[in-house]
């Protein structure tokens, strides 16, 4: 393969895609693929908590400009936003996809096509956002797109609810992952998405992740080629124990982990029914969680492309 190819390409020659796509899909006999464990069938058209059946929903794509800055580069990230969700935070910035379900279903060809409408626009990757409910769908995609000349690495956009049993079938195949880690403490999980479990799904997730692709790496122009980028959204007073969350980053799995701390909480959807969601995040609490990350080890911080209200 050529120098920094995709690794997706080299298990599509080698039949090992086709035969992960397989696993994957019998998994929605009796659906696992995420830490829920609905245990529908939803290739008979039953929903569990992501209300998804056998086919994916999207509820749009495009290049995107206002992602890290190593996956924009000049041309932008190729994005696909799929409806629905595993984890449902209430205060979800995107709560009219992932709780209301705007968008519409998609074949698995009909996303290959959209795959490649995105290199041929230019995309200096395949950005899946919100992709853990999705994972057979995506898989079959990409044999279909690999086939018709996707070369461009994939990035695995996710809020950081996965099971490690499912990221193993994506060794080898997402090249960058990009997860959240929305909170520490459980009781916070429980109160905003029903999961209480979140915080140590999160961290065995990231280890997953960093096994499989390490520290970012970028090429010579900053584009980012493999490795692992963490996001943590900064909530008002504190509320994602943002210290935590960046001891933990930079002891537990790498003090050169590439991290985006964002400032663009608003109150959105369900949020008021948490009292300290009720309101935007100060200066204070952004200048914080930014010097919090320092003072733990984290070098490598994202710099903001976009700016936002934070008072």
């Amino acid at each position: 393969m050529p120098p920094n190819a995709p690794s997706y390409i080299d298990l599509f020659e080698k039949g090992v895609l086709a035969e992960r796509t397989n696993a994957a899909w019998e998994i929605l006999r009796s659906c696992t693929l995420c830490p829920r464990k609905c245990r529908v069938d939803r290739l008979s058209g039953q929903t569990g908590v992501c209300n998804t059946a056998g086919l994916a929903w999207v509820s749009s794509y495009s290049p995107h400009f206002g992602e890290e800055a190593p996956l924009v580069g000049n041309s932008g990230s190729g994005t696909i936003f799929f409806t629905h969700c595993n984890l449902l935070c209430i205060f979800c910035q995107n709560f009219d996809i992932s709780h209301e379900g705007h968008g519409q279903e998609v074949t698995t060809e009909q996303l290959a096509a959209i795959m490649i409408q995105l290199q041929e626009t230019g995309c200096h990757n395949i950005n899946f956002v919100t992709p853990s409910h999705v994972v057979p769908q995506i898989l079959e995609a990409l044999g279909i797109a690999a086939a018709d000349g996707l070369r461009i690495p994939l990035v695995y956009n996710t809020g950081g609810y996965d099971r490690v049993e499912t990221l193993k079938l994506l060794e080898g195949v997402f090249d960058i992952y990009m997860p959240d880690f929305k909170f520490w403490d459980p009781e916070v999980g429980e109160k905003i998405c029903n999961a209480g479990d979140y915080p140590l799904i999160a961290r065995r997730a990231l280890f997953e992740m960093y096994r499989q692709v390490g520290d970012l790496t970028m090429d010579d122009s900053g584009i980012a080629i493999k490795g692992l980028l963490i996001r943590h959204l900064v909530l008002p007073l504190g509320l994602a124990g943002t210290r935590e969350v960046m001891r933990f980053i930079a002891k537990d799995i790498s003090a050169d982990s590439y991290v985006n701390i964002m400032a663009q909480y608003r109150p959105c959807g369900r949020a008021a029914e948490v009292k300290e969601l009720a309101e935007y995040p100060s200066r204070k609490d952004f200048t914080d969680a930014v010097q919090a990350a320092k003072e733990e080890g984290i070098h490598r911080l994202d710099h903001p492309r976009r700016v936002f209200r934070l008072w």
